[in-house]
Formats: C-alpha cells, structure tokens, sequence
C-alpha cells in the first residue's frame, strides 16, 4: 500500500518532503504534481525503479524519460548547452516546457535516447517539485502520469490514489493539476523545433 502524504502547495511541509525523498533513495516510485500533469519519480540512478516506472507508465526503453532539475546550473550537467541554448532556456525556465538536447556523459545511457544521445530536461515551477529536488540534491528522473490504455494525464490526487496505491511507494497530494503536459521543444538543431504543444506557450521561441 502506497503512502499519500498531503502537503502544501506553496509552503512545502519539509518533515513530509524528507520523507519523501528518503523513499526515493530508498528505490520508491512517487506520484507528485508538477507544473503541468502530476508525474512518476524516481531515483536517476536506481536500475529497478527506472524499470519499474517504465512498466507502471507502459512504455518500453525507446521512450523518452525526463529529468526533472532545480535549475539551469543542474541541466548543465547533464545536457551541453551552448550560449544560444542557455538564453532560450533562461526565457522559459522554470516553466512546462520539456527541452531536448544533447546528454553529456553524466546521462547514464541507458536513459538517453538510444540511438541519438540525446535527453529530455525540464526545470519545473510547482513549489512541492522544487523543494523536493533541492532536498534530494540531484535530479529526478520522470513521465507524465498517464496509465496504459488511458489517453489522458491523472490529475486528481485521490484517483492518483485510488488507481496506484499498489504500484507506488508514495502519492503526494498537492492539489489538482493541470490536463495539459509540457510542450516539448528539440533544441539539438539550428532552430527550437515543437515536438508537442503542450501547457507552455512557444511564441517567444519564434515558433
């Protein structure tokens, strides 16, 4: 049985947050809202749990998982980002857009795209998202929360709940969220190419 802690939407209970975040470097799964739709955590380094999302959500290898970052400092990391990059990225972070660009070494490859290196990062702008990366001190790897053979996101906490409490450790009920996913936006070429429109708008990437 899942745990389902309640926590504040713009004031994070942190005792709740390190629970949280000792049962995700315990291995656990956790549904938490995001910016856009509520979304499936894990630890990036956890081999079992990445395998275990990925049958939760009912996607295999070929599918694109996100990292979930505090800031453009963490995304840096992970991905290279040259100056024009960085200035797009400043623009829109934090925010519900999902930008894809090329992974640096620091990307296990397992999660990277299987033949292009490439990796999807966000910064996300919900508060609990944020508080609970800062603790962690390190990304998390995610997937918006919609389960096989439905079309569209869950973004009712309780039937979050209700529908997972035996696949996930954790249900954090921050509130409802909203239907639409990021918009995922390609960032490896010459131009910012819209992968799906989603929650953030993309005028101010020319597109």
């Amino acid at each position: 049985m899942s745990q389902f802690f309640q926590i504040h939407p713009d004031n994070p209970q942190l005792r709740l947050i390190k629970q949280a975040a000792q049962i995700i470097h315990g291995g656990g799964i956790v549904a938490l809202p995001t910016d856009s739709c509520y979304a499936l955590v894990s630890h990036l380094d956890d081999k079992a749990a990445v395998e275990r999302l990925r049958r939760i959500r009912g996607v295999d290898d070929k599918h694109h998982l996100t990292l979930l970052c505090r800031d453009l400092s963490e995304v840096a990391q992970y991905a290279r980002v040259d100056n024009r990059q960085y200035r797009l990225l400043k623009s829109a972070t934090p925010g519900p857009y999902t930008f894809i660009l090329e992974a640096t070494k620091e990307v296990p490859r397992r999660l990277s795209h299987p033949s292009r290196r490439t990796i999807g990062l966000r910064v996300p702008e919900n508060r609990i998202a944020q508080v609970l990366l800062e603790e962690l001190g390190q990304p998390l790897l995610g997937t918006t929360l919609i389960l096989p053979d439905d079309t569209d996101p869950l973004t009712d906490p309780d039937e979050v709940r209700e529908r997972l409490e035996r696949q996930v450790e954790l249900v954090i009920d921050g509130g409802a969220c909203s239907l639409e996913p990021t918009t995922v936006l390609d960032l490896t070429g010459d131009e910012p190419e819209l992968v799906r429109q989603g929650r953030g708008d993309v005028s101010m990437f020319g597109l």
